[in-house]
């Protein structure tokens, strides 16, 4: 039995790429929807399984999968394992995606190599090893396999102008990026909006806020199409990086129809309208979005309070949780979280205590407490000599795996220097732009 049929035309191999494959099993029992394991489950399922033919697209697909599962020298491991007649183009193509994604250089170059030889280096070959230079930040290189596909007569794509774009706006290299974008906007195949922003970042990040406006409204007039939403958010939040708040309204006013039923960009207003100091604005969009019954995220509230507990009003974060509750809505520890840390600058250390117990016992998988509030909370109660609640808050972590050793050793040496608390709210609008990131550019 075959089990899957990869394109030959790609050679970018991800798990997702086999997702859905529905199995029929030989002995007649009911399908197996692949995209309901893990690719590690895949992985030991179709190794143990002696009832799969096997072809070279699906090895390239295994390779892909050990490597997410276990790491860059179980692929190798396996890549050994693996017959030469199995050994193609796709199989490579993994492997140099599997080296690329682990920003081993010289073994990326040793695998696209070996693809050259075996005339496999194609453009989707080429995009990966330039995507790698641009990670490594080589733009010696990253130029010279450019000038390379050029010499062998290997057309570039839209991914590959974008890569060589997103490197010359990081370094900033003005004159490149603006070089290149010229090429970009001959070619209707290759510029839509986002080459734009991508110029601004450039722009901005060289200090030119004039040219960075224009990127923009260029960008502006690009914007349709199913990836508009997108387009709006990274508008919202690039003119809240320029301290541009009349364009921020403009860019809501002219897209909100648009953007209503959508989280991110929801998230994006309010709290670009927050860092420009405008709470009251942020409090309209914040109502807009309730009175537009989106989807429910907790993670637009927890803005609010995060904005309420900054300012020092402790009792408009209070009641918007309030609201949470009695509208059946549960806070989850970021919630509790951040009235935790309000309290700590308000030096309510009794409430911060009790309030960080909930955002303990109200957190999930992966969730961390913000390390300058309870460590306050902590020296709090070493203060008063109560070592009974002390030991509770800590275990409360414990049961939870969340106090390992590394914490507790930042813990005591947090306590022995002193409380910064003055520092820590700041420090939490970081936490939610690391956390956020994803949601405004997706």
């Amino acid at each position: 039995m075959k089990i899957s049929r990869l394109s030959p035309n790609s050679l970018e191999l991800t798990a997702a790429s086999i997702m859905p494959f529905r199995f029929n099993l030989p002995n007649g029992s009911s399908g197996c929807l692949i995209s309901a394991l893990i690719p590690s489950q895949i992985y030991e399922w179709i190794t143990k399984s002696k009832h799969f033919d096997v072809l070279s697209g699906d090895v390239a697909v295994q390779l892909d999968l050990v490597s997410k599962a276990h790491g860059v020298k179980a692929a190798e491991k396996y890549f050994a394992s693996i017959p030469d007649n199995l050994r193609t183009y796709q199989v490579y193509g993994a492997l140099l995606n599997v080296y690329a994604d682990a920003k081993c250089l010289k073994k990326a170059e040793d695998t696209m190599q070996k693809l050259k030889e075996l005339g496999y280096a194609n453009t989707v070959a080429y995009n990966v090893l330039m995507s790698l230079y641009a990670k490594m930040g080589d733009l010696d290189k990253l130029n010279s396999l450019m000038l390379e596909m050029e010499d062998k007569g290997i057309v570039g794509n839209v991914i590959t102008y974008n890569i060589l774009l997103n490197a010359y706006a990081s370094v900033p290299d003005v004159e490149e990026m603006e070089k290149l974008l010229m090429k970009m906007e001959a070619d209707p195949l290759l510029i839509d909006w986002s080459p734009y922003t991508v110029a601004a970042k450039g722009y901005l990040k060289a200090g030119d806020i004039e040219k960075a406006s224009a990127a923009l409204k260029k960008c502006e007039h690009k914007i349709r199409g199913k990836r508009a939403t997108l387009a709006v958010d990274i508008l919202l939040t690039l003119y809240t990086s320029m301290g541009k708040k009349e364009d921020v309204y403009r860019v809501w006013d002219k897209y909100k129809r648009r953007t209503k039923n959508n989280n991110s960009s929801y998230h994006c207003m309010i709290s670009g309208l927050e860092k420009l100091g405008d709470l009251d604005g942020a409090e309209k969009i914040f109502a807009m979005w309730e009175a537009n019954r989106v989807h429910f995220d907790v993670n637009i509230p927890n803005l609010l309070i995060t904005a309420y507990c900054k300012k020092g009003h402790m009792e408009k974060a209070i009641s918007l949780i309030d609201k949470l509750l009695e509208s059946g809505k549960q806070p989850n520890g970021s919630t509790w979280n951040r009235l935790a840390l309000g309290y700590c600058v308000q030096n309510e250390m009794e409430k911060a205590v009790e309030t960080m117990k909930k955002a303990i016992l109200a957190s999930r998988p992966g969730w961390k407490p913000h390390f300058h509030s309870f460590a306050s909370c902590v020296k709090y109660l070493q203060s008063k000599g109560d070592t009974q609640r002390e030991r509770e808050l800590k275990d409360l972590l414990r049961v939870r795996g969340l106090f390992p050793e590394e914490f507790e050793r930042g813990l005591k040496k947090y306590i022995e220097i002193g409380n910064r608390m003055s520092e820590a709210l700041d420090e939490t609008n970081l936490e939610l732009a690391a956390e956020y990131m994803c949601v405004c550019s997706s």
